[in-house]
């Protein structure tokens, strides 16, 4: 007997906000909520396929343009349906072409291709259409069983110096104080990240600079290092040391970390894929990037110039085949693949576990936002991470199943606010008064 093939009944498109920390970067402060765009299709089987994306407006207005493009048609389409998408979906327009090169957000929406939530959503379809995990299905297939993550530290600024409704009342354990804490120290530091190891059981870590001065930063990293010797440590800056600084610093600093990420960026008429050659030649330290290779052309001349030797290659940016395929260039070529992330709920936790579950050879450990959220779960079902990981389920698809009221819940909260796209000039300017996004002036340091 034939299985009849599944057809796609109908597609949703939700907006929607969650609550964040005010947790600094180059590019400023957090504002109190995160934005993104949640995507649902049904079948007429009557299952759901689920799908998360970056929020803000274009995205919204991308994905709601490839609804007749989408509704009607066969799951087991669905790379057919991508390229219908590709070919006949609305983009924003005046693109650059630079990127992410210097973290100006107002590129994100460039970078981020809406269409790797309805690729999300279809594979969850097909794989409950055949019962199978996503990472049984896509790539090379399943290449592991459990996926480390990286406890992601942040500088944090004082929410109480701002009117702005952030949350603070979620102190149900020491990760859940610490998160909500102003946090400007290297003391600081070493308690947020041993509070997220008791919660969540991190071997490795991450901390986000371009805050302070890149001697306090480093500092920083120093004492991780002496907190947990075993530990794989790095630090980026997004670009925002000039080159002779990074050089630097890793020179003095160097032995505690494992590799830096992005540590500087385009200066005195040179590229950023050119400033790191420069870099890794002066000083041998590793370099991963979800700055200079967010595609495969520009990929290309950070391979020619061997200017990065991990390439943080988010499916929101490459989409899921993309970033699988871009696992199998890098362990072809002795390289390392890894992906990057922004704040995001719990379907983008799933997406980076299946993901990461199928990239081939040794990847290094994958980023996520989600310990900033956690609580704030869409799911009923949420994967959950810990001894530093996550385990894939047996569930098919993503291994989770929305919750219609939360999702609503969070649509309304979307539809509250002012602002849809990132902006983390708003929440600074209350520290900072008058402040303006640098990439070459850390963010305090003005």
């Amino acid at each position: 007997m034939t299985s009849v093939i599944p057809k796609i009944t109908a597609m949703k498109v939700y907006p929607v906000a969650g609550y964040d920390s005010m947790l600094l970067t180059l590019s400023g402060a957090h504002y109190p909520y995160f934005t993104r765009n949640i995507v649902v299709l049904t079948d007429d089987s009557g299952q759901m396929g689920i799908g998360e994306i970056h929020g803000g407006d274009s995205i919204t207005k991308s994905l709601e343009s490839y609804k007749p493009l989408i509704i009607g048609q066969k799951i087991t389409e669905y790379r057919r349906i991508l390229n219908d998408i590709r070919q006949k979906g609305w983009r924003e327009k005046n693109d650059s072409g630079q990127g992410l090169q210097q973290l100006n957000l107002a590129n994100l929406k460039y970078v981020v291709h809406a269409e790797a939530a309805i690729e999300c959503a279809l594979l969850d379809l097909y794989g409950k259409f055949v019962n199978l995990p996503m990472c049984d299905i896509i790539g090379d297939g399943r290449q592991r069983d459990k996926v480390e993550m990286l406890g992601y530290l942040f500088y944090i600024g004082d929410y109480h110096k701002t009117d702005l409704p952030y949350i603070h009342d979620d102190d149900n354990d020491a990760w859940g104080k610490v998160r909500r804490q102003e946090t400007l120290t290297v003391a600081g530091i070493v308690k947020q990240a041993e509070a997220a190891q008791a919660r969540y059981g991190f071997k490795n870590f991450k901390l986000k600079g371009g805050v302070l001065s890149g001697d306090e930063e480093m500092q920083a990293v120093v004492a991780l290092h002496k907190r947990f010797p075993d530990a794989r440590i790095n630090l980026d800056p997004n670009g925002a040391w000039s080159l002779q600084e990074a050089i630097d610093l890793t020179h003095k600093y160097g032995d505690a970390l494992t590799y830096l990420e992005d540590p500087c960026g385009p200066e005195s008429g040179f590229s950023g894929r050119e400033i790191m050659s420069f870099y890794k030649n002066a000083t041998n330290m590793p370099v991963a990037t979800n700055m200079i290779a967010t595609d495969w052309k520009q990929f290309y001349p950070s391979l020619m110039m061997k200017s990065v030797d991990i390439v943080l290659a988010d499916p929101h940016f490459w989409g899921i085949n993309g970033s699988l395929r871009m696992a199998s260039v890098l362990n072809d070529w002795g390289l390392t693949w890894g992906s990057h992330s922004n704040n995001h709920f719990d379907i983008t936790l799933a997406l980076y576990a299946q993901v990461s579950a199928a990239a081939p050879g040794n990847i290094t450990a994958i980023d996520t936002h989600f310990i900033w959220q956690d609580d704030q779960q869409l799911c009923d079902d949420a994967l959950q991470i810990s001894d530093g990981g996550i385990k894939i389920p047996k569930r098919p698809g993503l291994g989770i199943n929305i919750n219609l009221e939360k999702l609503e819940a969070a649509n309304k909260l979307y539809t509250t606010l002012k602002h849809h796209d990132r902006d983390d000039s708003l929440a600074m300017q209350y520290l900072i008064p008058g402040w303006q996004f640098d990439p070459k002036q850390p963010t305090l340091v003005r």
